[in-house]
C-alpha cells in the first residue's frame, strides 16, 4: 500500500505528483481518461497540463481504476474540479473510505449541494473531520512546475496528521505552514476565485492599479466577515492562508479565474469565455453556490453579488461594476 494517492490529471494533481516524487519512494495518481494516462507512461509528461514537467516513472503509479488507487492508498489527495466531483465518486462505496485520510486541493463548491469540499467529503464518504485536511496557497500550479519558491497552508483539525502531510510536501522549493482553520481556509480559498473574477472583469473594463488596491482590500474585508459567520473561531485574515492566497490569485497572469473575469469585461459572453479558456474557472460555479449559503448568514458582499449579477443575471459588466464603485471604500 502506497502512502499518498493523487486523484485528478489537471494543473494542481500534476503539480502535487511533482512535490510528492522529492519525498515519497513512490504515489499512486489516478488518471481518469486513458489516453492521458497512456501518454503519461510513454513520454513522462501530461499531455495537456503542465507539459513542461518530466515525471520519474519508477516513483509513479499511475492507475486508471478509482476502486484500486483509493484501496491501495493510506492519503487520499483530490485534486479535481469542485464540478466534477460528485460524478467522478457516485458509483463508489463508503466502505472503501473507511480508515483513509482525505485533504482536497479543489478550490471550490460542489454545486449539486452547495457543499465545500470538506462537508462533501464528509457527508459522502462517512469520514470524520479530523481526517479530512486542505492543502491551499498562496501557490500556483505553474510556478511549482517552474521550481520557484512556493508557499502551501495544510489545515487539519487533528494537528498530527497535518504536521505529517505538511512534511512530506516540504522540498527545496515548496515551504509549508500548518493550521487547524478546516473550514475557515477552504471557504476562503473558494471565496479568492470568485474575487479574482472581479479583478478579472475590472482590468478588461480598463480599471487601474488605484481601484484594483481598493477593490481587494474590501474583498479581504468580505471574506473575513463571511468565514467569521459561517465558522466562528479566532483566525488572523492577514495570513499567507487567506489574504496572501488571495493576492496571488488576482493578480497573477497564472489565474484562470482572473483570465475569465478579464475576457468577461472585454465583452466575452460566459459560454464564449469558457470555450476559449478550455479550461475550469472555479469561481463560475462558485459565486451561485456562495449567494445561496448567504442566504441563511446575510453577510453584507457587494463584490460576490456584482460578480453574480454579471456573470448569471446577465447585467452589462460597465453598469454592474459602475454600481459597486459606489460601495466600495
Amino acid at each position: 500500500m502506497e502512502k499518498f494517492a493523487v486523484i485528478g490529471s489537471g494543473s494542481w494533481a500534476t503539480a502535487i505528483v511533482k512535490i510528492l516524487c522529492n519525498n515519497m519512494d513512490r504515489v499512486n495518481w489516478y488518471v481518469r481518461n486513458l489516453e492521458s494516462a497512456e501518454y503519461i507512461k510513454k513520454y513522462r509528461h501530461n499531455p495537456r497540463y503542465l507539459q513542461s514537467v518530466e515525471f520519474n516513472l519508477d516513483k509513479i503509479n499511475v492507475i486508471t481504476d478509482l476502486r484500486s488507487a483509493i484501496n491501495s492508498s493510506e492519503i487520499l489527495v483530490i485534486a479535481t474540479p469542485s464540478a466534477f466531483l460528485n460524478d467522478l465518486f457516485k458509483d463508489i462505496p463508503r466502505e472503501l473510505f473507511d480508515g483513509k485520510v482525505i485533504f482536497s486541493a479543489v478550490k471550490g463548491i460542489i454545486p449539486e449541494y452547495n457543499s465545500i469540499p470538506a462537508r462533501f467529503i464528509h457527508k459522502t464518504f462517512g469520514t470524520p473531520y479530523d481526517a479530512i485536511g486542505i492543502i491551499s496557497g498562496p501557490c500556483h500550479a505553474e510556478e511549482v512546475a517552474l521550481e520557484r519558491l512556493s508557499y502551501l497552508t495544510i489545515a487539519c483539525q487533528d494537528e498530527d496528521i497535518a504536521d505529517e502531510v505538511a512534511e512530506l510536501f516540504a522540498c527545496r522549493y515548496i515551504k509549508t505552514t500548518t493550521s487547524d482553520d478546516l473550514f475557515g481556509t477552504e471557504l476562503s480559498a473558494v471565496l479568492k476565485n470568485v474575487y479574482s473574477i472581479a479583478s478579472g472583469i475590472c482590468a478588461g473594463l480598463g480599471y487601474g492599479d488605484n481601484f484594483q488596491a481598493v477593490l481587494i482590500s474590501n474583498a479581504i474585508q468580505e471574506i473575513e466577515n463571511f468565514i467569521d459567520e459561517v465558522s466562528p473561531i479566532h483566525r488572523d485574515v492577514k495570513s499567507s492562508a487567506y489574504l496572501g492566497d488571495l493576492l496571488v490569485t488576482a493578480y497573477s497572469k497564472f489565474s484562470r479565474n482572473r483570465t475569465f473575469g478579464f475576457m468577461i469585461g472585454k465583452g466575452y459572453s460566459v459560454k464564449t469565455a469558457q470555450m476559449e479558456m478550455d479550461m475550469v474557472a472555479e469561481g463560475y460555479y462558485a459565486v451561485k453556490s456562495v449567494m445561496e449559503i448567504n442566504k441563511k448568514f446575510q453577510v453584507d458582499m457587494p463584490i460576490v453579488e456584482a460578480v453574480y449579477n454579471i456573470i448569471y443575471e446577465k447585467i452589462s459588466p460597465v453598469i454592474e461594476m459602475r454600481i459597486l464603485t459606489e460601495k466600495l471604500s
